[in-house]
């Protein structure tokens, strides 16, 4: 609920999120706890916002989020509880670019 409410406040220039997650790294497991219970209230929350989930075997947990004008930041969120991870998107969805 925490991030859903925070990218419904975003900033109209956030075009996307995609969310890099590992299935079975322990590194991950906080991206994976977020995904489970926040992406279906925060998908609601934002309809008209992309929000994709890419898994990859082996990889480093990351969020990416696109702006206009085709800036686009990531953050890592290896080994981040589903909290922190909730905090990074209500960050990245705050920015304007």
């Amino acid at each position: 609920q925490m991030a859903s409410r925070a990218v419904t406040a975003a900033s109209t220039a956030l075009r996307e999120l995609r969310i890099h997650v590992c299935q079975k790294s322990s590194a991950s497991s906080g991206v994976r706890d977020f995904i489970t219970k926040q992406y279906a209230p925060l998908k609601k929350a934002n309809p008209n916002l992309p929000i994709l989930v890419r898994e990859c075997s082996g990889i480093s947990p990351r969020v990416f989020a696109r702006y206009e004008f085709g800036v686009e930041r990531f953050v890592s969120l290896e080994g981040l509880t589903e909290e922190k991870v909730a905090g990074v998107i209500r960050d990245l969805a705050a920015r304007t670019h």
